[in-house]
């Protein structure tokens, strides 16, 4: 089964791209600076050798401090055993009779791709048959090849296509693999590097939508053009499918192999929640899927599935948005309009998923951010609901199928913030069997879980989780980290973190994460209150946490610090410049900040439908409010920062954490840096590199939190 789920892109997680194309500009806008309004221009040019001395500069800075606080190299040392511990589950993907696992640890620092049957993989220990060593891979052709996926020819399972990236950059390579002789194809299909991908057709046929050259990336640096490609023929030769315009974010292509169900489809991503999907005719016809834009479209054998983001009114009757609805696809293409509702939103509820197996499916709905499975079975009288059996009822609980299209069966997972990650493997109408536990990776003992909701500046109720000991004494002293991130219709739901227990919580800090507004924890009504000129609301949810975390006397000014990544960077600068007093120490990670030029930045141009166009009329008076880079001053005292970033993250560009640094370190303020020189958007492009940041980040709040 394959699932098309075109908008479940969530920030930052697209595929691919290569430098963001600034369209021709015929009038000055807002965005169109010089060094004069912006002295610290120079320091989006990434490799320049005059940036990369100022990068340098603060990262010595920053690791001869940070490293010589006491508690920094057992901290190290420890969160990079927990990484690259054997201990962790394998989860693995079925292709045939085979489950394919892709495995870093300590020996394997860029990892091994293997696989293994089902008798295998129950045990406790599997034997594991080795298909592509990739640190064997990288020393042979001298490069810092990070996995990027692999995806299966069907239904001959021989060869797969395998993405590569440098240095964990979103821009690939794509090779063709034979796994029965596990190499590379020689003359195969092979893309060059650039943010794209392919897919299979059939095994001398692939979709591939990658950089053509001149005018075929989007100004979001992505895919516009989409092409087919037959094997033993040039790229250059490969015959156009779509082409997308300028302004689209992301064109690709791909093909169904669900067996009776092989279609080609077509997709257009014109912004985030905003695309069309087209069925594309064995003579190249393309037929579009006339549905709303901002609904996500999936098709599964004989169903087509629509989850709504907005209002839509068909055949007279009214479906609300976050709702699942249900047809046939081939009737609704023939004009048919008669859904079935499989599932609707209420006050505190939300669809966070849903898992197609061969006879069922299988929601996963968020009750008050918890989650709750129920499996959908079509009957003559329709769709009929039931609790999952065996369903965990504590805890984030995800569920996928083993094999859409020949079985039942499922995976599920099941995680709190003190419950190591569990592994079920089960099938429909029977009870699942635990198959696999991870070890327990820091000591729970005296910490619980507790959920707490503050109220907004507008009244709306927040929710957030937190971690802490029993019996908390509250006494305004405890050393507490704020985690948010707001953004995408992205939900923050409880979930084992090794990393946090060992550095944070069994130190004797208090773990907070926020259900802010801009995320998707009450579904697309929640996201949707945070957009564009109500962005500010996510960042008043941010400010009501923290301030009932010091109503509540959990904490204090003096004890608090914060912590955001990506669109959560965006969030920590938003914290730093308009609530500077709520907050002593912030880690901004891979951040947003320059509001003003992000739209030309990388895969900016991407994200105008979350935050805005600083170059549309009037839509820079309100993003200017939310511009953390504009709005920082020497007069204003703030809380001590940490910036973190990566030189090859083509996603994000590294140039706002280099500039706000640089204008926040000008004015006097206490600030620090540290830039990876690989590991693109995820900041680390093996373990080593993740625990050492990791190290950097919560050393530093130690330091700044920790403090009597």
């Amino acid at each position: 089964m394959r699932c098309y789920c075109l908008l479940g892109i969530c920030l930052l997680v697209l595929h691919s791209s290569v430098w963001a194309q600034v369209p021709e500009i015929t009038e000055r806008k807002v965005s169109e600076v010089t060094e004069t309004e912006d002295p610290y221009l120079w320091l989006e040019d990434v490799t320049a050798e005059k940036s990369l001395e100022w990068v340098r500069a603060r990262n010595e800075k920053t690791q001869t401090h940070l490293e010589a606080r006491p508690e920094f190299a057992d901290l190290n040392r420890d969160l990079l055993a927990i990484l690259d511990s054997d201990e962790r589950i394998p989860f693995v993907s079925k292709a045939g009779e085979y489950y394919y696992n892709f495995w870093r640890d300590k020996d394997h620092t860029r990892g091994i791709w293997r696989r293994t049957t089902l008798a295998e993989y129950r045990k406790a220990s599997p034997a594991w048959e080795l298909v592509l060593d990739l640190d064997a891979l990288a020393e042979q052709e001298d490069e810092n090849w990070v996995w990027d996926g692999a995806q299966i020819l069907r239904p001959d399972l021989d060869l797969a296509l395998i993405d590569l990236s440098r240095g964990g950059a979103d821009a690939s390579v794509t090779r063709e693999f034979d796994l029965s002789k596990k190499s590379f194809v020689s003359d195969g299909f092979s893309r060059p590097e650039a943010k794209g991908g392919m897919d299979w057709i059939d095994r001398d046929t692939v979709f591939v939508f990658t950089d053509f050259g001149s005018g075929s990336m989007t100004s979001s640096g992505y895919p516009r053009i989409v092409k087919r490609w037959e094997r033993g023929t040039p790229l250059d030769a490969a015959s156009v499918v779509y082409e997308g315009t300028d302004a689209d974010m992301y064109i690709s292509a791909s093909h169904d192999d669900s067996p009776g169900y092989e279609r080609d489809f077509v997709s257009r991503t014109i912004a985030f929640y905003n695309n069309e999907l087209y069925l594309r005719s064995d003579s190249g016809e393309l037929t579009k899927v006339d549905a709303p834009n901002s609904a996500s479209k999936s098709v599964h054998h004989q169903y087509l599935l629509l989850e709504l983001r907005d209002a839509w009114t068909v055949n007279g009757q009214e479906f609300v948005p976050g709702s699942l609805l249900l047809t046939s696809f081939d009737d609704f293409m023939a004009g048919q309009r008669e859904f079935e509702v499989l599932f609707e939103p209420t006050d505190n509820s939300s669809l966070a998923s849903f898992s197609a197996t061969r006879d069922f499916l299988v929601l996963n709905v968020l009750e008050d951010v918890k989650n709750r499975l129920y499996v959908m079975k079509p009957t003559a009288a329709g769709w009929q609901k039931s609790a999952l059996r065996g369903a965990p009822q504590i805890g984030t609980v995800g569920v996928s199928a083993v094999d859409s299209d020949h079985s039942n069966a499922y995976w599920m997972t099941s995680s709190d913030y003190l419950t190591p990650t569990t592994l079920y493997y089960g099938e429909l109408g029977e009870e699942p069997e635990q198959l696999k536990q991870l070890t327990p990776q820091f000591d729970a003992t005296g910490l619980q879980v507790s959920q707490h909701f503050a109220t907004s500046r507008d009244g709306t109720q927040v929710p957030y989780f937190m971690v802490s000991k029993e019996n908390l004494e509250r006494n305004g002293s405890q050393p507490t980290l704020l985690y948010g991130y707001g953004g995408f219709e992205i939900s923050l739901t409880p979930g084992y973190n090794a990393s946090v227990g060992r550095a944070w919580t069994t130190q004797g800090g208090v773990y907070v994460v926020a259900n802010i507004r801009g995320g998707g924890e009450y579904g697309p009504r929640w996201h949707q209150a945070a957009l564009k000129k109500n962005r500010l609301r996510a960042y008043e949810d941010f400010a009501a946490v923290a301030e009932d975390l010091i109503q509540q006397k959990i904490t204090s000014t003096q004890h608090l610090g914060i912590q955001g990544g990506s669109n959560g960077g965006l969030l920590v600068g938003n914290m730093i410049a308009l609530y500077p007093e709520l907050f002593s120490a912030a880690v901004c990670q891979v951040p947003l900040l320059d509001m003003k030029r992000y739209h030309l930045l990388l895969a900016g141009a991407s994200w105008m439908a979350e935050y805005g166009n600083p170059d549309a009329d009037g839509e820079w008076d309100f993003i200017k409010t939310y511009s953390p880079y504009q709005n920082v001053d020497a007069d204003t005292e703030y809380p001590a920062v940490l910036f973190t970033t990566s030189t090859r993250d083509d996603r994000v560009h590294p140039g706002h954490a280099r500039k706000m640094m640089a204008r926040m370190e000008s004015q006097g303020h206490d600030v620090s840096y540290y830039e990876n020189i690989e590991g693109g958007h995820g900041g680390a492009a093996n373990n080593k590199q993740r625990a050492y940041m990791q190290s950097l980040a919560y050393t530093f709040l130690r330091e700044r939190l920790f403090q009597e």
